[in-house]
């Protein structure tokens, strides 16, 4: 990959850049091949000075061997999809102009050669109908190389498309730079993004209308068994309501407006702008906002047991100012807590204030990681574990919001999944209860710590490990994350009423391994034979995240030999 300098001549068939430039940078690169094939680039992470607009500080791509070539696409800091262009020719090239402000830009760039129409081009497809299934290419094993999957999802009209990934396992990266499954709203990636996702989860995605993008794109480092997804639809809103919507994602806030339902507050399309004058919506058939979740001039606000980002739709006069009158609001509310439930609001008051009001969720995921350097993440299934061997484990928040704090309140292991009376803490009200545990300062969206691998009893098969993370603004001083450590609870967190569930691992012990490989040895009838899952004894830990009210449950699954090694539940107390 290499950090590449100001522009370059790439002649490679493949290649990954890692690009990162200060203050007035104006900067190219070339890429070109002779070869019969064409050039795909994939945009797959980049991070502008904040507030930048497209006239100052963007990327601009043309296709061929110079800037004096056609423009294929541009990117800037509210471009609101992971930019993927293709080339018509065996050359591209790219330009990164910034402007004067002084911030460190960040950039992840890769590109391939290919040959349209191959056969190895031929994945994604069109799916039509209330519902259905699809995967990833050659699922459940590995998907290949350098492939770029594109699904066109259309349910019947007057109809919104709730879209599960039942198994997913993608490559892992703090960005998801390297492979990853992007999810559109509407008919093409220029719909608006609702998600990015990578690694090891159970992502799902909700329309605001009836069609939706999905696409699948990969590099060359790892492979992995890629995803099964399956949708269903639901009717959108009666014609006694205004088609109307909000939708709230861990990246972005996505407002479609109908022009009827404008029409009838005497809004006029052409002069619609948010909090931030300069972010004016897509007009098609309806006038859509999309941006990312913490700009535009959203206010974002900390309630304690949830976050809300709220921003305003105001009519502004062709070549004036913006204008607040009564009867010219639009309030669109995001509150990040406990309901992915889609509500809508709209109140009638006096002035005429319309309020769109949603619920959303943050993305979050979790691996375990080779060192406490958490640059490399264990990305192979089983993880084997020698007793007693440190585990590095490191919670990620993916969101575009980047004021936000990841902090590790609670962890408490049990050899019940209901935590009954039999219970163990590792860290209690952000305090460190056992000695194994390490507890890692805040970093940016992350949260880490790190424990001993151990037999929780010698009597019981099975442990459980339950950590509550609470997610807080990380500009707010009295939040529980800015507490840290509190020897004594003053109340205890309220109820949650949602909650999913994913898995990392399984985690198993290397002796185990070493055992299973002894016994295969042994006898080759015995090697052929599928395992017998009741001659061992499983042992779990569930990591459940807590984000303010949101719940998210982790279970790996442990399994060791039958000659158990460990401590007795007496002795963990005691510990």
């Amino acid at each position: 990959t290499g950090v590449p300098g100001c522009g370059a001549s790439l002649h490679e068939p493949n290649k990954a850049l890692r690009i990162e430039l200060n203050a007035n940078a104006n900067c190219t690169w070339q890429i070109q091949r002779n070869a019969n094939q064409t050039i795909r680039i994939v945009f797959s992470h980049f991070k502008f000075a904040p507030s930048s607009s497209c006239e100052t500080e963007s990327i601009r791509v043309f296709d061929g061997a110079s800037t004096a070539s056609a423009l294929l696409g541009q990117v800037c800091d509210d471009t609101d999809a992971v930019p993927v262009l293709e080339s018509s020719s065996d050359s591209l090239t790219f330009l990164i102009t910034t402007n004067s402000v002084p911030f460190t830009r960040n950039f992840f760039v890769y590109y391939y050669f290919f040959s349209p129409g191959s056969r190895t081009e031929n994945c994604g497809g069109e799916l039509t109908g209330p519902n259905g299934t699809f995967s990833s290419p050659n699922y459940p094993a590995p998907y290949p190389q350098f492939r770029y999957c594109v699904w066109h999802i259309q349910a019947p009209k007057n109809s919104k498309i709730n879209l599960e990934f039942r198994d997913f396992f993608l490559e892992l990266d703090r960005n998801c730079q390297l492979d990853f499954t992007a999810v559109y709203d509407g008919a093409s990636t220029a719909s608006g993004l609702l998600g990015k996702v990578c690694g090891l989860a159970q992502p799902t995605f909700e329309s605001s209308s009836n069609v939706l993008t999905v696409v699948l794109s990969t590099d060359d480092s790892n492979s992995y068994r890629g995803f099964s997804a399956q949708y269903s639809t639901a009717p959108l809103p009666g014609p006694m309501e205004p088609n109307t919507t909000l939708t709230c994602s861990s990246d972005s806030m996505r407002i479609v407006l109908s022009k009827p339902y404008l029409a009838s507050l005497g809004f006029g399309e052409a002069h619609l702008q948010l909090n931030d004058p300069s972010c004016r919506p897509v007009v098609r058939d309806s006038v859509i906002f999309s941006f990312p979740l913490a700009s535009c001039g959203t206010i974002k606000k900390d309630e304690g047991h949830s976050i809300t980002y709220t921003n305003t739709i105001s009519l502004a006069a062709a070549g004036s100012a913006i204008t607040r009158q009564r009867n010219t609001e639009i309030t669109a509310q995001c509150t990040m807590s406990n309901n992915e439930t889609l509500e809508l609001i709209y109140t009638t008051t006096n002035n005429a204030i319309q309020k769109l009001a949603a619920g959303g969720r943050y993305n979050v995921s979790m691996a375990f990681y080779e060192s406490d350097l958490f640059s490399k993440p264990i990305q192979y299934s089983p993880y084997y574990v020698d007793l007693n061997q440190t585990l590095f484990a490191e919670v990620t928040l993916h969101s575009t919001d980047p004021n936000l704090q990841v902090f590790i309140d609670t962890c408490t292991a049990s050899p019940q999944p209901g935590f009954g009376s039999l219970t163990y803490d590792l860290i209690r009200s952000g305090c460190s209860k056992d000695d194994t545990v390490v507890t890692y300062p805040a970093f940016e969206n992350h949260g880490r710590f790190k424990f001993r691998a151990f037999r929780f009893l010698r009597s019981f098969p099975s442990v459980y490990l339950q950590c509550d993370i609470v997610i807080c603004d990380s500009n707010s001083t009295n939040t529980r994350c800015a507490r840290g450590c509190i020897s004594r609870q003053k109340r205890a967190i309220s109820p949650y009423t949602w909650k999913t569930n994913t898995v990392v691992g399984p985690i198993r012990l290397k002796r185990d391994l070493r055992a299973a490989e002894h016994s295969e040895s042994l006898t080759e009838v015995e090697a052929e034979k599928t395992p017998n899952l009741q001659q061992h004894n499983f042992y779990t830990l569930a990591f459940v995240v807590l984000i303010s009210n949101i719940l998210i449950v982790v279970a790996v699954t442990l399994k060791h030999h039958k000659h158990r090694v460990g401590y007795s539940y007496q002795n963990a107390q005691s510990s």
